[in-house]
C-alpha cells in the first residue's frame, strides 16, 4: 500500500494555541521577522520539489539553491544548514579548534544568543564593545590584544554582523567595516560575516551583496527572516571552506535527507522576496516617526536603516514588561531585547495599514500607562 501525505486545511495564521489566546481581532506581530510565513509560491514549490539524499549531495533542489546562493553573495560555493546559529557554529568549527578564540562584538548575536560556539565547540570569544554604528571598538580591541594577558586564547577568527540586530538593524558599508577587516588581516585572522539579514543591508544601501561580502572568507545568511522561508540558512565561501563545512555540519548533526522541500522555498525567496525588502524598511521608518511623536517613548537608535526599530519608555520607573503586555492585549506584539528596550521588526506579513494600526495602539496604550504610573506614585 502506498501512503500519500494529505495536507490539512490551515485554520488561522498561527495554529490552535494562537486561536485560543489571541485578543479580539488579528494580532499584529512585530516581535521578529522569523514569524514570516511561506508564500503561496513557496508552498507550491515545496509540493513540486525534486528530491534526493542531500547528505550525499544528491538532492537536485538543494544543489540548485546552493549554486544560486553562492552566486548571489559572490562566493564559490554554499551549503544549506538548518539555521543561522548552525551556520555560524559550522564556520567557527572550520576556522578554530577547541580552546582557541575568536573576536566578536559584545552585542553580536553570536556572542549573546549562540552559546553553542562556547559550549559545543569549546571556543573562547573575545567580546569587543560595539559602537553605536555597530562597528567594533578597535581601541578597546587593540588594548586587549596588546595586553598579553595569560588567559587570552590563540585568536583565529574575527566576526562582524551586518545588518546588526542589537544596534537597531544598522547597515554597514564596506568602508565602515574596513577598519575591523584590515585589523584582522594584519594579524592573519580569518573573517566571517554573520549576514543573517545581509540582503536587508544590500537593499538599504543600494549595494550588491558581493560587494558587502568580498572582504570576508565566509558569510552566513538566513532564509527564514525577511526572506520569509519556513526554515534554513546558507553558509558560503570558497570550495575548500564548503568541503570542510560539510564535514563539520555532519559532526553537529546537521545532515539532512530530502532537504529539497526546504531548498525549494529558498529558491523562491531569492527570486521573489529580496526586491520587496524596501517595503519593510519604509514601514520601519514610518513606525519610528510615529514613535518620535510620542512624549512617553524614545527611539534607542539614531537612525532606522532597515527593518528593526528599538525604543524604550522615557520614564524609567515604568515597567516595560507590563507595557508590552498591555500592547498585546490590544493586539500588538513587540519583543524586549534586552529589557528595558523594546523591539519592533517589520516583515512580509505586515503591510502599511497594519503598521499604522500598530502605531495607533501605541498611542492608545501609552497615556493609559502614564496615568497608571502617576496614580501608583501619587503624582
Amino acid at each position: 500500500m502506498t501512503l500519500r501525505w494529505k495536507p490539512t486545511p490551515l485554520h488561522g495564521r498561527r495554529g490552535s494555541w494562537f486561536r485560543r489566546h489571541r485578543p479580539q481581532g488579528e494580532m499584529i506581530d512585530l516581535s521578529s521577522d522569523v514569524v514570516t510565513l511561506p508564500t503561496p509560491a513557496m508552498r507550491q514549490a515545496i509540493f513540486r520539489a525534486e528530491l534526493g539524499n542531500d547528505a550525499s549531495g544528491l538532492d537536485p533542489t538543494v544543489n540548485r539553491l546552493q549554486a544560486m546562493a553562492a552566486e548571489r553573495v559572490g562566493k564559490e560555493a554554499a551549503l544549506l544548514v538548518a539555521s543561522g546559529t548552525m551556520g555560524n557554529l559550522v564556520a567557527a568549527l572550520v576556522y578554530c579548534r577547541h580552546g582557541e578564540g575568536f573576536i566578536v562584538g559584545s552585542q553580536a548575536h553570536m556572542n549573546v544568543w549562540e552559546p553553542g560556539i562556547r559550549e559545543v565547540a569549546g571556543l573562547k570569544p573575545l567580546a569587543v564593545p560595539n559602537l553605536p554604528d555597530a562597528t567594533l571598538d578597535l581601541d578597546s580591541l587593540e588594548s586587549q590584544f596588546a595586553s598579553g594577558a595569560p588567559d587570552l586564547p590563540p585568536l583565529k577568527m574575527l566576526t562582524l554582523e551586518n545588518s546588526h540586530n542589537r544596534c537597531g538593524g544598522v547597515a554597514m558599508t564596506p568602508d565602515v567595516m574596513s577598519g575591523s577587516v584590515q585589523w584582522a588581516r594584519r594579524r592573519g585572522l580569518m573573517l566571517h560575516l554573520d549576514g543573517s539579514r545581509v540582503f536587508n543591508t544590500s537593499v538599504a544601501l543600494g549595494i550588491g551583496v558581493p560587494e558587502l561580502t568580498r572582504a570576508f572568507d565566509s558569510v552566513m545568511f538566513c532564509l527564514s527572516k525577511g526572506l520569509s522561508c519556513p526554515v534554513g540558512s546558507l553558509i558560503c565561501g570558497d570550495k575548500q571552506f564548503i568541503q570542510d563545512a560539510r564535514r563539520m555540519r555532519t559532526r553537529v548533526g546537521g545532515d539532512m535527507r530530502q532537504a529539497g522541500i526546504i531548498a525549494a522555498a529558498g529558491i523562491v525567496a531569492l527570486d521573489q522576496m529580496v526586491d520587496r525588502l524596501h517595503e519593510d524598511h519604509e514601514n520601519a521608518k514610518y513606525f519610528a516617526q510615529r514613535i518620535r511623536q510620542l512624549d512617553g517613548l524614545r527611539l534607542a537608535q539614531p537612525t532606522v536603516d532597515t527593518n528593526i526599530v528599538r525604543f524604550h519608555l522615557v520614564d524609567s520607573t515604568m515597567d516595560p514588561a507590563v507595557f508590552v503586555g498591555h500592547l498585546a492585549e490590544r493586539g500588538l506584539s513587540v519583543s524586549m531585547d534586552p529589557p528595558p528596550l523594546m523591539r519592533a521588526v517589520m516583515h512580509s506579513g505586515i503591510d502599511r495599514p497594519a503598521v499604522t494600526r500598530a502605531a495607533d495602539i501605541l498611542e492608545q496604550v501609552l497615556p493609559e500607562e502614564l496615568a497608571r504610573s502617576d496614580h501608583s506614585t501619587g503624582g
